[in-house]
């Protein structure tokens, strides 16, 4: 489900972006098990049926299924009137992918002193938009420019991203040297990476190993919201997490084609950590 970003994204007519949400969203939850795409279908629920706005929402779940070579089989738009609100709606989908039994993550041999390495998310994606709708109850989100020069709108709503075409070199390589990976969505740091892990297993993570963007500064200073519960959250601009021996980390950023980021290590422990 995109969640309560509808709620965002309706009002501004961003039905497209909410399309591609779903469908990232998606790619990205099995990804981490190294599945690969095979179909999608989706779930449109609303009061009364706008036309012009399912197409726009289908489009975007069109557009986001062709860049990942995934097939869109068809869904459902349900009217309810009654159950969903004027002028709301409601977004999910279902996806099935596949991955050889042999290659399914988490895999290898994890161990303590393994470097967690981090990839950019593109804003909030789908997760914390009950409490950021809280905190912007009043604003004109259009009309708040941020230091970058986009608007507080464009920064929140922007799609979520996908990780399959960034992660695939890695992942076809005859021996992956990715052991594991998480995708930050609810929960963020503290509920989504110890999954990937043993038990036993915690994570160290290293705050200013990377840049956290201005959208969660300001969430922060807005929401008066302590640091932990911001990492709790959200992705604080860390999107999909991988663990990787420290003898294979150099080989991996080299065959990412994009800037990645060493955010800290697996420790003994249940636990992550906030150093």
């Amino acid at each position: 489900s995109v969640g309560t970003k509808v709620m965002l994204g309706v009002p501004m007519g961003r039905y497209h972006d909410l399309g591609v949400d779903l469908v990232n969203h998606c790619i990205n939850d099995i990804l981490v098990q190294g599945a690969r795409p095979l179909f999608f279908l989706d779930y449109i629920g609303c009061s009364a049926t706008d036309p012009e706005v399912v197409a726009e929402l289908v489009a975007g779940v069109a557009d986001a299924c062709r860049e990942a070579k995934c097939a869109l089989l068809g869904g459902e738009t349900a009217e309810l009137p009654g159950m969903y609100v004027a002028g709301q709606l409601d977004l999910a989908g279902a996806i099935v992918g596949v991955v050889d039994r042999e290659r399914i993550l988490p895999g290898g041999d994890i161990r303590v002193g393994d470097r967690l390495l981090g990839l950019a998310s593109s804003g909030p994606h789908t997760n914390g938009f009950s409490l950021i709708r809280r905190i912007f109850a009043n604003d004109d989100l259009s009309a708040h420019v941020m230091k970058g020069g986009s608007t507080l709108a464009d920064a929140l709503l922007a799609p979520h991203r996908s990780y399959l075409s960034v992660l695939s070199k890695v992942l076809d390589q005859s021996k992956n040297p990715i052991k594991a990976l998480a995708h930050l969505t609810g929960g963020a740091f503290f509920d989504n990476i110890p999954r990937a892990l043993p038990e036993n297993l915690g994570a160290r993570i290293e705050i200013g190993s990377w840049n956290v963007p201005e959208v969660f500064a300001l969430i922060q200073e807005r929401g008066g919201i302590a640091r932990d519960e911001m990492y709790r959250v959200f992705n604080m601009g860390i999107g999909m997490v991988a663990v990787v021996d420290p003898a294979d980390l150099k080989k991996v950023q080299e065959s990412i084609p994009e800037e990645t980021y060493v955010i800290g290590e697996v420790i003994v422990g249940n636990e992550v950590v906030l150093v």
